[in-house]
């Protein structure tokens, strides 16, 4: 996600500050902090957040280097620094964020539809984000939704509520001009007559908090008494989004955040600072305009992409949207073995035009982390993206299986026949050993089951 990018470059600072050290100390340990507390706060974090933070790690990062040097009795060890620290941030990243919000839980049939209420900022993308959602429960979970514009004050928000359901093949319900808990009521005996088995309700919002507001949502949870509350937040607007969801979070029982326009260039700060300061989670993220631009936030894997471990789950996931089931099957199997050549490489680049393009995704792949806010740029990552499809294209079929045997001479022809460098083909095989070596990892720990525990062999 671009949109922690300004995170990223301070915790890639901190593991250049300690780069060519052979040992965690107090003064290397301080020195690294600095550039992570500067990103966090050019990020918007919170302050407490931010203390919360530094000062976990500072004190994790000081254990280590007592227990090193008592397990070492003073001799040198051969630890990296580097990883040690990352390590140790990666942790309390995701402790920061985490941990992983509950899977959602579906009503029985004789309980009815499952309620999901979204409440918001006006602006904020809850209409929207009905429709996103809808999409989703539809393809991840084979529901049945029932859209309902609670928004009574703005028909707009009703039309685009119809539009976004005409598009998706879901029923709207709503009542222009009336009340908006009697509204959800009638959606509530709507689903139940068509059949449907979960209700969103868009509800309305307002420019700012108000008591209005607020005693409406609550007469709304009342009557219908959802399974689940989101709030919708704008992540653009930073501390502000944080201030929002604890004002919400003191009125509403919250059942976690929905955070938009995830893919755009802010700086993270309210992402991060959400779980911490009001105690409920993150449950999805908005990543671009279109219906399918919305997915599972996962705070491990969210962690290691701000640190540059790439998210290959992610990566997996998102192939197999856009890759029939049994392509998608024998890709997932050849991951789990550890196999894969210059055309399982090719074949997933190829799928990044589909969704979102290289930079979108860039921060998944181990070995791209670096380059990806120059790919951000989608004109540049669209570039790179048939750069890289030149260079496999120009390779033999027996490269493209074993690229061990590409030596200096066949880096030449493979340069020339793609229009690229020497440079440009050597990184390409640095990333596909990379990836190869992520898939091994995975193959050791279980499969991709296994990749939380991936970070810490990297």
């Amino acid at each position: 996600m671009a949109m922690f990018e300004t995170v990223a470059n301070g915790f890639r600072g901190a593991k250049n500050a300690l780069q060519g050290k052979r040992e965690l100390t107090e003064e290397n340990i301080e020195e690294a902090l600095k550039s992570i507390r500067m990103s966090l706060f050019q990020a918007d974090v919170n302050y407490k957040v931010v203390k919360a933070f530094i000062n976990s790690v500072k004190e994790k990062a000081l254990g280590e280097v007592v227990q090193v040097k008592a397990k070492h009795k003073g001799e040198k060890a051969k630890v990296s620094p580097g990883d040690v620290f990352i390590k140790i941030c990666h942790d309390e990243l995701e402790q920061i964020m985490g941990p992983e919000a509950e899977p959602m839980v579906f009503n029985a049939p004789k309980d009815g539809p499952t309620k999901i209420m979204l409440v918001g900022l006006q602006g904020a993308g809850k209409t929207t984000t009905a429709g996103k959602l809808a999409r989703w429960l539809m393809h991840h979970h084979e529901r049945q939704p029932l859209l309902v514009g609670a928004d009574v004050y703005r028909p707009a928000a009703i039309a685009q509520l119809r539009v976004l359901g005409e598009r998706l093949d879901a029923p709207v319900f709503s009542e222009e001009g009336g009340n908006p808990v009697e509204v959800c009521r009638a959606a509530q005996r709507e689903a139940v007559k068509q059949g449907r088995d979960v209700i969103i309700f868009d509800t309305a919002g307002r420019l700012a908090v108000d008591d209005l507001l607020m005693t409406e949502l609550e007469e709304i949870v009342e009557s219908t008494n959802p399974e689940y509350i989101y709030l919708v937040c704008d992540s653009m607007i930073g501390q502000d989004a944080v201030n929002t969801a604890a004002a919400f979070n003191e009125r509403l029982p919250l059942s976690g955040f929905i955070m938009t326009k995830m893919d755009g260039d802010a700086r993270g700060g309210a992402a991060l600072s959400m779980r911490f300061v009001t105690g409920a989670p993150i449950k999805f993220a908005g990543t671009g305009e279109k219906l399918d631009a919305i997915e599972a936030f996962h705070p491990a894997r969210v962690a290691n992409r701000i640190l540059g471990m790439g998210d290959v789950v992610s990566l997996v996931e998102k192939a197999a949207e856009v890759i029939d089931a049994e392509e998608a099957d024998k890709l997932a199997k050849k991951m789990a073995k550890g196999q894969f050549d210059m055309n399982d490489l090719r074949m997933q680049l190829r799928q990044m035009q589909q969704m979102g393009g290289l930079g979108a995704l860039a921060g998944m792949i181990p070995g791209l982390k670096k380059a990806q806010a120059a790919m951000a740029n989608n004109a540049m990552g669209d570039k790179a993206l048939i750069h890289l499809d030149a260079m496999i294209g120009s390779m033999t079929p027996k490269e493209r299986e074993r690229p061990a045997i590409i030596n200096a001479k066949r880096k030449i022809r493979i340069a020339k026949g793609s229009g690229t460098t020497v440079q440009e083909v050597n990184r390409l095989l640095k990333m596909h050993q990379e990836m190869g070596t992520a898939m091994k990892k995975i193959r050791k720990m279980g499969g991709l089951g296994g990749l939380a525990k991936m970070f810490g062999g990297m």
